[in-house]
């Protein structure tokens, strides 16, 4: 009865390490991380700052601005549809240092996951875009919404093809409302507390027009807890 109680956790512990942990964080979204990261001892406090849905004439330059002012890099999931058509902001966001990533050419949600090859063709419209802009293609993929809930065959459509692809498990939930600076400052540091690894979610869409100032406020508070600040 021993050798199969062992038998059976050995196995159990075997797949856990071989997937990806995925948890819900306060907002109720769905996050993903390796195991190895997510059960690190003493690992450092690091916030990885994410924008989706740019890049924006409105606010993207205001967001880089609070970058470039604090010395801290970010990675943006930006929209193929948006970037040929803002290519100067594609390019400073590159040569400042952040990374640029794949969110989607259209995202239209039901042309993207009507099938898993239509899932592929969006994201390889996206990095051609990526790629005529700044000389390279990117491995790193965000799904629109999240991975969370998706039929199995379009994630690994998507990782098949060569793709990392990150969610988040906090947020300063600017997608949910048009709140103030303060608010989204709140949510964040209510979403992401208790955390050693953040991965904040934001948006840089041409409406998100607090996340700004909520971003500088960000940075001010996870400085002082201890964090760094990274790229994915």
């Amino acid at each position: 009865m021993n050798r199969k109680y062992f038998a059976a956790a050995a196995a159990i512990l075997a797949v856990a390490f071989a997937v990806l942990w995925i948890a819900y964080g306060a907002n109720g979204s769905a996050q993903t991380f390796s195991v190895a990261e997510a059960a690190a001892p003493h690992a450092a406090k690091t916030v990885y700052l994410t924008f989706d849905d740019g890049p924006s004439d409105r606010v993207t330059p205001k967001i880089l601005d609070v970058l470039d002012e604090e010395n801290v890099k970010a990675t943006f999931f930006v929209i193929g549809q948006q970037a040929e058509r803002r290519d100067y902001l594609i390019k400073r966001e590159a040569e400042s240092g952040h990374t640029v990533a794949v969110h989607s050419y259209t995202h239209d949600y039901r042309r993207i996951y009507a099938s898993a090859r239509s899932l592929i063709a969006d994201i390889d419209r996206c990095n051609d875009v990526i790629e005529r802009i700044t000389g390279r293609r990117s491995d790193l993929y965000r799904f629109p919404g999240g991975s969370f809930g998706l039929r199995e065959e379009l994630i690994a459509a998507a990782t098949e093809h060569g793709m990392r692809y990150v969610d988040w498990n906090a947020s300063t939930r600017d997608a949910e409302c048009s709140g103030s600076a303060e608010q989204l400052f709140r949510s964040a540091v209510t979403t992401s507390a208790g955390l050693d690894r953040v991965v904040l979610l934001s948006h840089d869409s041409t409406r998100k027009t607090n996340t700004p100032e909520a971003t500088r406020r960000l940075i001010k508070y996870y400085k002082e807890n201890g964090y760094t600040f990274s790229t994915l």
